[in-house]
């Protein structure tokens, strides 16, 4: 009987077939990847290119459940070449969300079922970094301990209202087609949680529980939803080691978790780093229970994983976190145990037939 509960994923890159092989080697049959987009500058993939990933991804054994796009990553606002739709600026960002609304209706067309993405102004913040087990390195953020809070990036300052509005005029043009071509967008959080009252001159919407709620109360649809991220929620909260399993069960319940990065942190909110799955404060075994307790049949990936030793000397933060990255090579060891580790849980996991 095919299993119908939650699945083992991955999302980093490269799209080639070397990568897909090691993805395959590890019991990893489930894949969010990038198409080889020809033309340099061009932002959506035709539909040709998006039919030559899935053959790529489907050569090894391997379902794409789920792709990207090159428009609203998970990179800070300075560092992305169109930055238009996070800082509200027209008219182009009317024709980047044309390109967003054309990359679905080609997902579509190849029968890719979900597209990723991220509303952040600050992408993914780190401040901080500690010696793991073996000598690995072990990121993460704590509140109070650099001066970078005070640089504005070129979003300037950004309040909560200025942020919900430009999610809202997000929305409310994209997830009509989303509905119409019946495939699911997930937004993930903003990582990590920040202080309420903001950071970098940016208020995070998204970088709470309440945030995700009334991101989702938006143009409420079942293409509408999340991409959860395990360790960035914990991030959030207060007690994650407690809270945690009553928010997977908020959000699963309501079919709202389209996709699922499964990490684990020691601490709380304000002050964190990320571990190996089995090293940190979260019940891992608890947490796979509780994703097939509300029905969760999606994937389950590893994203960051920890930095082996001189895996890149000149950046302890270059942590791969999804994109065709020449650092991905370092974080295989890791990558390799999350594996194995998530695959176990899933098999212990298993009910009864």
């Amino acid at each position: 009987m095919a299993n119908r509960g939650p699945k083992l994923g991955c999302q980093s890159g490269p799209s080639t077939d070397e990568h897909f092989e090691f993805l395959a080697r590890f019991g990893v049959r489930h894949v969010c990847a990038s198409p080889i987009i020809r033309e340099p500058g061009r932002l959506c993939p035709t539909v040709e290119e998006l039919a030559e990933l899935r053959t790529r991804v489907e050569r090894h054994g391997l379902s794409l459940d789920m792709t990207d796009s090159l428009l609203l990553r998970s990179t800070c606002i300075d560092a992305e070449r169109r930055p238009a739709i996070m800082l509200g600026a027209d008219p182009q960002r009317d024709r980047d969300i044309e390109e967003f609304q054309q990359l679905l209706r080609n997902c579509a067309a190849v029968g890719i079922g979900t597209v990723k993405y991220n509303l952040t102004l600050l992408g993914v913040v780190r401040n901080r970094a500690e010696a793991g087990r073996g000598g690995v390195v072990y990121g993460g953020w704590k509140a109070g301990v650099d001066a970078q809070d005070v640089a504005l990036t070129r979003a300037g300052h950004v309040d909560e209202s200025i942020y919900w509005e430009r999610i809202r005029y997000f929305l409310e043009r994209v997830v009509p087609v989303a509905t119409e071509c019946k495939v699911r967008i997930a937004c993930h959080p903003q990582d990590p949680g920040l202080p309420a009252e903001g950071y970098r001159g940016v208020q995070c919407v998204l970088g709470s529980v309440a945030g995700l709620e009334r991101f989702l109360s938006i143009e409420a649809s079942p293409y509408h939803g999340l991409n959860f991220c395990q360790g960035t929620v914990c991030s959030q909260l207060s007690d994650p080691a407690r809270e945690i399993f009553d928010v997977i069960r908020r959000f699963g319940e309501r079919g709202q978790l389209f996709n699922v990065h499964i990490r684990n942190i020691r601490g709380r909110l304000g002050d964190f780093v990320e571990t190996y799955p089995d090293d940190g404060d979260i019940d891992m075994v608890r947490a796979v229970k509780t994703y097939r307790e509300v029905g969760y049949d999606g994937m389950l990936m590893p994203d960051h994983v920890p930095l082996l030793p001189l895996a890149d000397a000149g950046d302890p933060y270059a942590y791969n976190y999804g994109a065709a990255n020449p650092a991905a090579d370092g974080h295989r060891e890791s990558f390799a145990f999350a594996y194995g580790y998530l695959r176990g849980l899933l098999h212990a996991t298993e009910p009864a037939s």
